[in-house]
């Protein structure tokens, strides 16, 4: 299955996401169709033997809508400025019906009302009162404008009925046009003598119903906008341009015209164009769009650079690696653009609602209009009744509960390096009770560092604490062994140089010996000197008595660092503990976790002593250790069979198949390396404080869905029967047919407003 996402123009409401959804789900070939109305988007999965994308793009245009191309390169801004466009075109056209409403209302609401200090009273109602026929022809010419700027509705809303499905366009099509030729019979009538007739003109509902559902409409395009900003925002991360080398002369051509393998030249200040290897120069790069990190990395030739990162001190040049949509940047940007695209399982029920809605209000208003022109034998008022349950009940609001919360959520998310990758996941995440972390590069560094240099302190004066680093990190500069790069990188970190090695011998499974001209040492040590530094195995097997540290190095064990015993000429000289680190954060982040009542377990295939000692440090109760990594998917599965929601958090690569198990996976990771497809939710920064807050967001976008879908339910639930009349038939209010347009238009605009409040949420 192949998986393709469409732009598709034309849609105004959730009947007509259920009608697009139809008519491609139909197809053979295609296994599913998902329409988000807020991006105005739909997903299809389909297979491309069985049914070509045109054929899916033709039945889209069947069903009365038009298929528009996604750009897909990261600084390619030209569907939002199409956007832009439409909603300047769209604020022209509310201007134009506002201006032209206002006096069509005023006209003809005035002389109805008893207060003859209004403006123009007296003259209004002599026209009404003497002149019919000029009183009937201004309130047509002030209606043709509005009618023009709303052309649309008409347009969409009857082709829509045409071909059986129609949608809310449909429902202000009928409603308007309905007053229109009501009102225009009436002018006839007039014309033709009967001067009462002019009681029943209509013009300024269908005028002040276009002026306030466009005027809801532009409202709503405005928010919507706002629901996208984070993707405009890392899209504005990108340069535009790049400086190549071509033929030995430097060329600043356009970011899309870049290709692999160029040569790029960036200077103090830039960004980086494209993803890539260094070839040339040395500099330090602003990470920190990418890793949450505020202080920039060395790069020098050999290292990867990655689009949008700021290149801060010197010039470099490097190879062009990843071009377009394969950069991470780009990446990044496509995971949230698809979560924003998704639907959380939550909008089924409102999908369900929509595809029967719509043919269903229009029977509601046919059967309440005939029922009150047989109760009260006026046309006039049943065709208000008509209109007005035509006008509240458009499921605008139901349509946009969902995927306008799950835009902002996820948009939300991304400003704080949270990528959620779907609206499922975003849902699930709510629910979770049972968090297990994987320890290496997890909870910990995943790096092993020096922690302690003990020494013996009886091998002469002078021969402290440095010398001994100094010893060990000369003797294991030769070693592979992740221990021994440890002690050389924390003797580099504090500054010792490396004294000169005549023999090295590595030792597998024990250590490394060594033999160590300290000549030019400042320490009282005779020279050379013979150096050991391994397991306790090792000093034993050489005979090397270790019981002056014995209590020490038990110590360090229970704290679950690994001891690193170094004889110098047989005798013992001191310890270097060398242990995992636990990350800053990762205790207070568990701490978060414990007081929301969610469970943490650790799991890691380390010795149950090492991992008991960093789940004391951290605050983790349960730990499940000596697991291998092909077994943790089991254990994540018999914790789901006890019934919880469990959330896996591991650093997407060895971890995937457990991250895959769990209900929830989620990824600690820089974001540059997107094979984390096994993961739901990765985090960018690597800061486990953003696990809580994964949560927290999750739990704060599902509350917001359900206030959308209850308001906008309850909206239509209340709105249909008042508009039918049944409060007027127990001698309640009843609803005109205006007040519904501007009811319909503010209940979109305030679930779409309830979404952007998620913009306040703070980490």
């Amino acid at each position: 299955m192949q998986n393709e996402t469409l732009g598709v123009s034309g849609m105004h409401c959730a009947a007509c996401a259920a009608r697009v959804e139809k008519a491609i789900g139909k197809l053979s070939g295609v296994s599913s169709a998902s329409v988000n109305l807020a991006t105005e988007k739909v997903t299809v999965a389909y297979d491309p033997q069985a049914i070509k994308l045109s054929a899916i793009r033709e039945a889209v245009e069947n069903a009365g809508y038009q298929t528009i191309e996604i750009k897909k390169a990261v600084t390619d801004d030209e569907n939002w400025k199409k956007k832009q466009k439409e909603i300047k075109t769209l604020k022209t056209k509310t201007f134009i019906a506002i201006i032209f409403a206002l006096p069509l209302f005023y006209m003809t609401m005035a002389p109805m009302l008893p207060f003859k200090w209004l403006p123009f009273w007296t003259s209004i109602h002599h026209v009404m009162e003497n002149f019919p026929l000029k009183f009937a022809i201004v309130q047509i010419i002030l209606t043709l404008p509005i009618v023009i700027a709303g052309f649309k509705f008409y347009t969409v809303g009857f082709t829509a009925l045409v071909r059986r499905s129609p949608n809310m366009d449909s429902l202000i099509a009928v409603g308007t046009s309905s007053a229109i030729i009501y009102s225009a019979y009436n002018t006839w009538k007039i014309a033709g003598g009967d001067f009462a007739a002019a009681n029943f003109l209509y013009y300024e509902t269908a005028g002040v119903i276009f002026a306030l559902i466009l005027l809801g409409k532009t409202l709503e395009a405005v928010s919507k906008g706002k629901t996208g900003e984070a993707i405009k925002k890392l899209m504005g991360l990108a340069p535009k341009t790049a400086i190549i080398i071509q033929d030995g002369i430097e060329k600043e051509i356009p970011i899309d015209e870049v290709k692999t393998g160029d040569i790029i030249v960036v200077k103090p200040g830039a960004k980086i164009p494209v993803d890539g290897t260094v070839v040339n120069g040395h500099t330090a790069i602003d990470e920190s769009m990418l890793t949450g990190e505020s202080m920039p990395v060395d790069k020098k030739a050999g290292d990867v650079v990655y689009a949008a990162t700021i290149n801060t001190t010197g010039t470099i040049q490097f190879r062009a690696d990843k071009v377009g949509a394969d950069t991470a940047l780009a990446q990044i940007i496509k995971l949230v653009e698809d979560a924003q695209g998704s639907k959380a399982p939550i909008a089924a029920l409102g999908d369900k609602v929509c595809g029967v809605f719509v043919p269903a209000v229009f029977v509601i208003a046919t059967v309440a209009g005939i029922a009150w022109f047989m109760a009260s034998g006026s046309a006039a008022f049943a065709l208000s009744i008509f209109i007005t349950v035509l006008v509240i009940s458009c499921p605008c609001a139901l349509g946009l509960a969902t995927p306008t919360a799950i835009m902002v959520g996820t948009g939300k998310g991304a400003e704080n390096g949270i990528l959620i990758k779907g609206g499922e996941a975003l849902e699930i995440t709510h629910k979770i009770n049972t968090i297990v972390f994987d320890k290496t590069g997890t909870i910990t560094e995943g790096k092993p560092r020096v922690t302690d240099v003990i020494v013996t302190g009886d091998w002469g004066p002078g021969n402290g604490e440095t010398f001994f680093l100094q010893l060990a990190a000369s003797a294991e500069k030769g070693s592979e062994h992740p221990l021994g790069q440890a002690i050389v990188q924390e003797a580099e970190k504090r500054g010792l140089g490396l004294l000169p090695v005549n023999d090295f011998k590595a030792i597998p499974g024990r250590g490394v010996e060594a033999v160590i001209d300290t000549t030019s040492s400042s320490a009282s040590h005779p020279s050379p000197v013979t150096i050991l530094i391994g397991n306790r195995k090792l000093m034993i097997e050489r005979g090397v008595s270790l019981s002056a540290l014995d209590a020490q190095s038990d110590r360090l064990a229970d704290e679950g660092k690994t001891p690193m015993y170094a004889a110098l000429d047989g005798k013992l000289a001191g310890i270097a503990a060398v242990a995992d680190v636990v990350k800053a954060g990762s205790g207070k982040a568990i701490e978060h976790l414990h007081k929301m009542g969610i469970e943490v377990v650790m799991i890691t295939g380390d010795n149950k002593k090492t991992a008991a000692a960093i789940a004391k440090q951290v605050g983790i109760d349960h730990v499940l250790a000596e697991v291998l990594p092909s077994d943790k998917s089991h254990e994540i599965k018999k914790i789901k069979n006890e019934g919880k929601k469990v959330a896996m958090v591991g650093d997407g690569i060895n971890d995937a198949p457990a991250l895959v198990q769990a209900d929830i996976g989620i990824a600690i990771g820089s974001g540059t390396d997107v094979a984390m497809e096994s993961a739901d939710i990765v985090l960018m920064r690597s800061d486990l404080m953003d696990v809580p807050t994964a949560i927290n967001l999750s739990k704060q976008t599902i509350r917001t869905i359900k206030q959308n879908l209850f308001w906008a339910f309850a909206y239509n639930t209340l709105g249909i029967p008042v508009a039918a009349g049944l409060l007027y038939l127990f001698g309640g209010p009843l609803m005109s047919p205006m007040f519904a347009a501007a009811a319909m238009s503010l209940s979109s605009v305030s679930v779409v407003s309830n979404a952007l409040r998620l913009k306040r949420f703070k980490a």
